[in-house]
């Protein structure tokens, strides 16, 4: 049966963050994922994660200015010692919340040659992955639809492949959203059996609008039966917005153990 983890940047918003922990173990949550800790010392964070029996699957290193357009700094020239810097301080907040992986977001390149973007991409991914790799920590990317953010440097999984296989480095993988993918050309289960061997972690959420995974064009279901028969042991982060109230969208999930 897949394993699910809350994502608390968008599940339980009727709540401050830090009461979101308890309100995901109270419906039956073992682990959360987030995008970004860094408000928060990460003692106040590990505290409601021991405290409710949950465990950290995943955050994202620091995105650059996020208000200023920022989606990450991965692919960006010129600003390598801004995400070295990130890679730092993110290895601080995996370690105090024994996270085993985190994704390094590629950013939008403006006005820069693909070709630029794409040489310090994947120089900056090797290099965090073999400096995460000494603390046991994976490096995850992520294709992201252009929908939702324009100009977005990786934006499907064969591409990730690409860069991956161009990295050769062993502590990078691939992080499999599959609301992204399918805006960014469906064909779900063949596309998953295909990035298989390099998909570390999975999230979801419907399809159009981006709310509960048991609203629109999606057959979860059946990519959850999928997934099961790979064999794969990790977690599937609900990273949805519920339509209304978070408790009242968890219908989906009952049958995996999780809304009562």
């Amino acid at each position: 049966m897949p394993s699910f983890a809350a994502n608390l940047s968008m599940m339980f918003q009727e709540l401050p963050f830090l009461d979101r922990f308890e309100a995901a173990a109270k419906v039956g949550f073992k682990a959360v994922e987030f995008l970004f800790p860094y408000e928060y010392p990460a003692p106040d964070i590990r505290q409601r994660l021991d405290r409710f029996g949950l465990r950290q699957v995943l955050f994202n290193l620091p995105p650059g200015d996020w208000a200023k357009g920022d989606r990450g700094l991965a692919a960006l020239p010129g600003r390598e010692a801004e995400f070295n810097a990130g890679v730092d301080r993110a290895i601080e907040y995996a370690k105090a919340l024994e996270c085993p992986q985190v994704h390094a977001m590629a950013g939008v390149p403006l006005n820069l040659p693909l070709e630029q973007a794409a040489t310090t991409y994947t120089a900056n991914l090797r290099r965090a992955a073999d400096r995460l790799q000494a603390y046991g920590i994976r490096v995850l990317i992520e294709p992201l639809n252009t929908r939702d953010v324009p100009g977005y440097f990786l934006t499907t999984a064969e591409q990730a492949h690409l860069i991956i296989e161009t990295a050769r480095h062993p502590n990078l993988f691939l992080q499999m959203d599959l609301y992204h993918a399918q805006i960014m050309g469906g064909d779900l289960a063949e596309r998953t059996r295909s990035h298989w061997k390099l998909i570390r972690h999975f999230q979801i959420a419907g399809v159009p609008g981006r709310h509960e995974p048991d609203v629109g064009e999606i057959n979860y279901p059946y990519l959850f039966d999928l997934i099961d028969s790979l064999g794969y042991d990790g977690w599937i982060g609900c990273e949805y917005r519920p339509h209304g109230k978070t408790l009242d969208g968890l219908g989906w999930a009952r049958r995996y153990g999780i809304g009562g």
